[in-house]
Formats: structure tokens, C-alpha cells, sequence
């Protein structure tokens, strides 16, 4: 079920009527119905792989409460490998398969060995990559003695299967999502309109933003050899906005809708393309997942200890894993690797810490150096969208040789130039409001409430009569691939 269909339109109340109104005086049905509403908005789209998550769901649940009772190390450690051969199991099986049996074919090939074999129709379950580590997570934590196991399996199968960020986040620790499964929870407006506020502008950013930008990026990215340089260009900007306004929005309406019902989620985003260097974009772009990758990965393997040549070893891991968690494709791989390539001089020079602080703060424009800075992590990060997005490396190094020839120089043309002008309008005023609120949770956390409530209202409003008059075609949430 899409956030911005009109399924979820109708469903959204009726879950929220039945919540509050109907199991507002009982923990266990409240969360019940939040288990048997996640599994009816995930079953829309495919009810068949809700055996996955069921599964999952109770194998992590068991293993949990084996690792409380068992204080033998080698038993834990079974324990432990059970959860993570089967999280990672089904996750490697439908999203690598294909992949690793190909570039097997190939690498045999190359040697002049030719192997039959057949790749599979796999159909890839919607959010797999995020319940997987959302689950993993929780395994992991009680194995580091972190976290004491739930006995509350609808709890437990309510923090699991949560539909606002079951399909594409934010990856929720069980430290911070879970404990909120077992409190009372009661209804707070001001909560409420917050969480409207979030999901108003969470939709803005897809409707709007992303999904106009998504019909211009595919027309120039699938007929990329037939454009010049300039127009590439275009292409690839319209892709870097394409991409944050359909996660950070899919985030924002999860935020939102999670505060509906009385939930606090991680944030996921915190406006990433104001940032002075990679490493400041790495912490405020897809939060949870670096944070995850940091906590999970970065750390075990010694993190920013050590030699050299083991901090330059752990962050082409943790960048190439990252990469290639986003899909089964060498351009990811790449993708990563390139932020990698940012990112390591930064780290051997000790300056991947120096912008922790939010840009231009209490001011209303940058320093000419920030500006700089920030300029040219946009436009680095302009450049790898562009292997992110790309069909495969071919594509992608053919797209960046006409950006790089003197075709770069030549005026942008292509069909849809008046769409293209209306949707830079928009995308400039979307700035220009992201700007303004980048202290906030989000950009119209507190933007007008100082005035009038009238002024307000026509504000949001507003917002509505925008997101119906330039909405763009409805594209599903880039993130549901992954």
C-alpha cells in the first residue's frame, strides 16, 4: 500500500478510529491492532511474502528469549548465528541470488569454462532490507547483553512489522521502538497536528518534488546518448532531488503517521544537501542505516582505530556494504566506493568532524566559505547519483564522459523543457523552505506559528492546493526496491 494512494487514505482513518476510540483503553488490543493492520497494509501489496515476516518474527523472538536463559558462550553464539543465517538468508536469497549466479557464470566464462545455469524469477519482497536489520538488531543487542528479551510476542511482532517504517524505514532500534509497545499510550493533539504537519510536507516532497522530477530523470536517463552534456546534467539534478524528496518524504509520512498513533521514530533525514563535506552528508543523510552500519559493522571491525591501512580498510567496507545493500547491481558497489574515495581524506586528516553543527545557525545565509563547501559536496554528490542511478557501469561511464566533453558547454534541450522550467520553480521554493527550517525536525516543524492561526491555515492550505496542481504521475517510493 502506497502513502500517497487513496487506499491509504481510506485505511489510515480507519485504523486511527479503531485505535483510539475503539482499543484506547487496552495496551494488548491497541497493539494487536496494530499487528493485524501492518499485515493488511503490507499484504496489499503481496500477501504471500507476509510468511517471511511471521517467520522472522518468531525466529527472532525465540532466539531472544534462548540468548536471556543461556549463559553458555558457545551456545549463545548459536543462538545468535541462527538469527543471522536466517534474517540474512532470506534477504541473500531474493535480492543476490540472480546476482551472484551471474558474475559466477561470467567469472567462469572469462577463463573459458561455460557453466549452464539458470537464473530464477525472483520476486523481491517489498522492505526486506529493512526489517531484516530492524530484527537483526534486536537479536544482536540481546547477544551484547545491550537489551533484556521481550516475553510479549504481540509486542514484539507489533515492533517488527510497525507499518509507518515497515517497508522503507527508518530502521528502528528495539531500544528505542520497542519499550514504547509496552507503555500506555494516550492522545495528544498537540502530537497529532505535529504529526499531520509532518506528513503534509512528507507528501509535498513526493507528490511534488520527487515525482516530477522522477518523469524528467527517467526521460533524460533512459535516453541518455541522444542528449548533450547540459541536458545530462539536468537529468542528474533532477535525480538528486528526485531521490531526497522520495525517501525524506516516505520518512517524513512514516515520522508523521507514527506520531498518530502516539510513537516517537528515529529521524532519517536532516536536510543533507546543506552539508560543508561527505562526512557531514553521511550524518544526515539515511540516518538510521549509517548509524546501523556504524553500530553493527564499523565498530567490530575497528572502526577509526588502529593503523592506516585498517581505517582505510573499514571504510571501504562499511561504504561498498552500504552500496550494495541498496541493491544487487555493480553500480551500487561503485556507488559506494566513490563516497568511500570522498570520505577518506576527511578521515586521514582528522576533518570528518569539524561541521557537527548545523550550517549558518541563527543566521540567514552561509558564509561565503560554507557556501563553497557546501557547493561542492552537492555537486560531488551530484556525480555519484548518477552510478546510483544508472543501468549498469557502461551507462553510467558514458553518462559522466558527455557531462565531462564540451557538449556540457551547449544550452539544455529536450522534450518537456516548460516541465522542466516549472519543476526547477518548485524545486527552487522547496530549497528555499528546507533552508529556512533546517533547525527543525523537519522544514515546516515551527514554520508559522508565530502568526496567526488564519495566516497558518491559508499556509497549509496552501501546501494542498500545490501538491493537487502540480502533482506529478504517481511513481512508487524508490526505497520499496530496496
Amino acid at each position: 500500500m502506497l502513502f500517497n494512494s487513496i487506499d491509504f487514505a481510506i485505511f489510515l482513518p480507519i485504523v486511527f478510529i479503531l485505535y483510539w476510540f475503539g482499543a484506547n483503553k487496552n495496551l494488548k488490543l491497541q497493539n494487536l491492532l496494530i499487528v493485524v493492520s501492518s499485515y493488511v497494509f503490507y499484504g496489499w501489496w503481496d500477501w504471500r511474502f507476509l510468511s517471511l515476516i511471521m517467520f522472522s518474527t518468531i525466529v527472532d523472538y525465540f532466539v531472544g528469549l534462548g540468548l536471556s536463559k543461556q549463559e553458555n558462550k558457545g551456545k549463545r553464539k548459536i543462538l545468535l548465528w541462527t538469527s543471522i543465517l536466517v534474517n540474512l538468508g532470506f534477504l541473500g536469497f531474493f535480492k543476490y541470488y540472480n546476482f551472484f549466479l551471474d558474475n559466477f557464470i561470467t567469472a567462469f566464462s572469462f577463463f573459458g569454462t561455460k557453466i549452464n545455469a539458470n537464473s530464477l524469477n525472483i520476486i523481491l519482497p517489498v522492505g526486506i532490507s529493512f526489517y531484516t536489520f530492524q530484527t537483526l538488531s534486536y537479536t544482536i543487542d540481546i547477544y551484547k547483553r545491550k537489551f533484556v528479551p521481550t516475553k510479549d510476542f504481540i509486542a514484539f511482532s507489533a515492533f517488527v512489522s510497525f507499518f509507518p517504517q515497515l517497508v522503507a524505514g527508518p530502521i528502528e532500534r528495539a531500544t528505542h521502538l520497542l519499550p514504547q509497545f509496552y507503555k500506555k499510550r494516550t492522545f495528544e493533539y498537540s502530537k497529532a497536528v505535529d504529526g499531520l504537519r509532518q506528513i503534509l510536507w512528507g507528501l509535498f516532497k513526493k507528490i511534488v518534488i520527487a515525482d516530477n522530477a522522477a518523469e524528467i530523470a527517467n526521460q533524460i536517463f533512459n535516453n541518455s546518448s541522444d542528449y548533450s552534456g547540459s541536458t545530462l546534467v539536468l537529468g542528474a539534478l533532477f535525480f538528486t532531488f528526485q531521490i531526497y524528496g522520495d525517501f525524506s518524504g516516505y520518512s517524513d509520512i512514516a515520522i508523521g503517521t507514527a506520531r498518530l498513533f502516539g510513537f516517537d521514530i528515529m529521524r532519517n533525514f536532516a536536510f543533507p544537501y546543506f552539508s560543508r563535506d561527505i562526512a557531514e552528508f553521511w550524518r544526515r543523510w539515511h540516518i538510521s542505516l549509517s548509524t546501523w552500519f556504524r553500530d553493527y559493522l564499523y565498530i567490530p571491525l575497528g572502526g577509526s582505530r588502529g593503523k592506516v591501512w585498517m581505517k582505510v580498510r573499514n571504510i571501504f567496507i562499511i561504504f561498498i556494504v552500504s552500496g550494495f545493500w541498496h541493491g544487487a547491481n555493480w553500480t551500487f558497489i561503485v556507488w559506494g566506493a566513490l563516497n568511500a574515495i570522498y570520505f577518506l581524506p576527511l578521515m586521514l586528516l582528522n576533518k570528518n568532524r569539524i561541521n557537527t553543527d548545523i550550517i549558518a545557525q541563527g543566521k540567514y545565509l552561509p558564509t561565503i566559505k560554507e557556501f563553497i563547501s557546501m557547493s561542492i559536496t552537492f555537486g560531488l554528490t551530484v556525480l555519484a547519483w548518477v552510478f546510483f542511478r544508472a543501468e549498469n557501469i557502461g551507462h553510467a561511464w558514458s553518462y559522466l564522459s558527455e557531462i565531462f566533453s564540451k557538449s556540457l558547454f551547449s544550452i539544455p534541450h529536450f522534450a518537456g523543457m516548460r516541465h522542466a522550467m516549472i519543476t526547477l520553480i518548485l524545486i527552487t521554493i522547496f530549497c528555499i523552505i528546507e533552508w529556512i527550517g533546517r533547525e527543525n525536525q523537519f522544514a515546516i516543524e515551527k514554520l508559522g506559528l508565530n502568526i496567526s492561526k488564519p495566516v497558518r491555515w491559508a499556509f497549509y492550505y496552501g501546501i494542498v492546493i500545490v501538491i493537487f496542481t502540480f502533482m506529478g504521475p504517481q511513481q512508487q517510493f524508490i526505497y520499496f526496491q530496496f
